[in-house]
This record gives C-alpha cells, structure tokens and sequence, in this order.
C-alpha cells in the first residue's frame, strides 16, 4: 500500500529521485515510527507522515515526522551538536548509505492553545524539545539544560497554573495575517530582536485562539522538557498534561506581548 508521505521537493533534492520514489512506494519507510518532533508513534499507512533529512558535515539521516507536527523539510545539524547525541540506526529512520547514523537533534515541538486560568481563556503556545538541551558549548553530559536556560532568560517556574505568568520583557510572539510566524527575544547588545523559535511554515491557530490573543494582547509560552508533555489531541488533555508537568517541577512559563497583527 502506498505510504501517505510528503516529500518536500528540497529533501527529495537532496536525496534524488530514485530514492524519493523508493520511499514514495512504501519500499523504505516504516509503516510505524515515532515522531521526530513529539515523539509519539505515527503510521505512514494511516496518517500524512513528513519526511525529515538531517544533516551534518558527515552524516544524513531521514527520519519521520506527523505531517501535523513538522512539514519535510532539511535540518542542518553541525558536528559539533552530533557529540554526544547520536545513536545508531532505529525504527524511526532510513539509512541513506553505510555508517550512516542518526543525530538526536532537538527540534522544538511548538503547539497552540487555550488555557483556562482563573475562569478566563488565554491564548498559550506550549513548546517541548525533542531531545535533552545542553548547554552551549558543552558536550551535554550533565543533563537536560533546558529550562535552567529558560529561567536565566527571565522564565518563571510554576508548581500551578493558577494565575498567568510574569510578562517577559523584549520576548515577544509573531502573530501575521493569522498566522504564528515565530518567537522573538532580545537581539545582542540590545539590537533588534531575533528569533528565538521560528516557524518553517506560518502555523495555522483557531479563531478563537487569535479572539484571545486579540483581546489580551499577549500571549502565554509554557515550556517542559523531552517527555513531559507530548502530543496531546484535545486542549482538555493538553491541561492536564501541563498541570502534571507543573506539579512535578518541570514547567516554566512567561507572557510575552503580541508582535505583528
């Protein structure tokens, strides 16, 4: 049966026709895998299913994504971040040649909704990494860095979500043409802001998500580690899944001001 997958004309580029083919036909592609992005098991036969090529100075990996967490599309992965966070060939990936192996290259899962605090909806963005952050310039053998990183930027750790976070001066959340385009933090120097996490294709968010963010002129970003919340299909699930993360110490959050219209 052919496999529902998209195959981006700048990976299929990369990779060459035969080869895009081959995975077109269902001849090298799992039927099951996990996400790359929120790593949760997919089905290429059952769901649309993006194809992702990593790539590094001297390797090249295609791994599998749901079509609603990441469009395909080529990752640029230095060597540098390949130490310390490769691992061999899994279920979840085609070898594109021998010694070939696959970088656990964190992407930020990024995911909208509304949040119910203190009997108001707010507009949230919820961002979890693929794969454990380390910090710059180490090898990341002591740990997940990711939400130290945040609250040195200024991120609030929350134990409950009873009331809205702090508002995060210089951060701010692209919103055009009803679209999210991206986050921004303050550029070096006190420069122009640049962009902390940006969309590789404008997302889609609801009606009644922009009404929100209309309406309160800001946004609110919770953020967690790998693992911590997933790939949550209702925002009632997704709740729970940040009140759990709250509880056990693993969620920071900020409200940053809309930018753009």
């Amino acid at each position: 049966m052919p496999r529902m997958l998209d195959v981006s004309d700048e990976v299929r580029a990369e990779i060459g026709d035969e080869e895009a083919d081959r995975l077109l036909a269902g001849e090298n592609t799992p039927g099951s895998y996990d996400c790359t992005s929120c790593r949760t098991p997919g089905d290429s036969e059952q769901e649309r299913t993006s194809t992702v090529l990593f790539i590094g100075d001297e390797t090249a990996v295609l791994a599998f994504a749901h079509a609603t967490c990441l469009p395909s599309q080529i990752v640029q992965v230095t060597e540098d971040q390949l130490q310390g966070a490769v691992r061999s060939i899994s279920g979840d990936s085609a070898d594109l040649g021998p010694s070939k192996v696959v970088p656990e290259q964190a992407v930020l899962g990024v995911t909208s909704g509304l949040v119910l605090i203190a009997g108001e909806l707010h507009p949230a963005l919820v961002v979890e990494p693929t794969a454990p952050i380390a910090r710059p310039g180490t090898d990341g053998v002591n740990g997940d860095e990711f939400l130290p990183l945040l609250v040195e930027q200024g991120f609030t750790p929350l134990s409950a979500i009873d009331a809205p976070p702090a508002v995060l001066h210089g951060w701010s959340v692209l919103l055009a043409v009803g679209q999210l385009h991206a986050v921004l933090q303050p550029g070096p120097s006190g420069g122009q802001p640049v962009a902390w996490w940006q969309a590789h294709q404008p997302l889609q968010v609801t009606e009644s998500w922009r009404a929100a963010a209309n309406k309160h002129q800001q946004v609110l970003m919770f953020a967690a580690p790998v693992g911590s919340i997933g790939r949550q299909p209702r925002e009632d699930l997704l709740r729970d899944a940040l009140d759990k993360a709250a509880a056990n110490g693993r969620l920071v959050a900020a409200a940053m001001p809309l930018a753009g219209v």
